[in-house]
């Protein structure tokens, strides 16, 4: 039987108004543990899992060429799900590797969508959901618009501290749209 304290807590803390069928919806998660350096989301494929990070690291970032952009990592127990795949039955733009051990609940496309029909949490789920990956979008937008490098990384030190516990420097400077060197000069004169 799955851990599911962090799933049930974080729909009572993030949609706590439909709780209609939750329950039954979170038993039929599985748990799926996934060693280091694993691709779980690559560009090109449909997503067909809702899938909830447990425990462990993961990032998120497109591929340009030759060169990977990080857009987004995940620390703390949340979906990792690309809805848009997800629920537009498209094709992913993005890629996910763990960068630790993971523990991960899944759910498949099929049996989420028989919940949907049954009970109306399913639907409100995935409305708020968009809701906050758009509301998130356009934060991350703006701040790497308006925003110097040395601003976005204390932003990080403020909001994001567990990812500069935790993840590598490289990826950071990725995330930052800097060089590692210049994510050095940046930690020093920060310091």
């Amino acid at each position: 039987m799955p851990n599911t304290q962090n799933i049930s807590s974080f729909f009572a803390t993030n949609y706590p108004l439909n709780r209609e069928g939750i329950e039954e919806v979170i038993a039929a998660f599985e748990v799926k543990r996934i060693p280091q350096n694993t691709i779980l989301l690559q560009e090109g494929a449909q997503e067909n899992t809702l899938r909830f990070l447990n425990k462990g690291t993961i990032r998120e970032f497109y591929v340009s060429g030759e060169k990977e952009i990080n857009i987004n990592f995940f620390t703390s127990p949340q979906f990792i799900t690309d809805f848009s795949s997800f629920i537009h039955d498209s094709k992913t733009k993005k890629n996910q590797e763990s960068l630790s051990e993971l523990e991960v609940l899944v759910l498949g496309k099929e049996k989420f969508n028989n919940f949907s029909k049954k009970h109306s949490c399913g639907r409100s789920f995935i409305e708020a959901a968009f809701l906050k990956i758009l509301k998130h979008q356009e934060l991350l937008e703006y701040n790497r618009i308006t925003k110097p490098p040395a601003e976005l990384y204390k932003t990080l030190q403020i909001h994001k501290a567990d990812w500069l516990q935790k993840i590598p420097q490289y990826h950071i400077a990725s995330y930052l749209g800097i060089t590692p060197e210049t994510l050095s000069r940046i930690r020093k004169r920060i310091s």
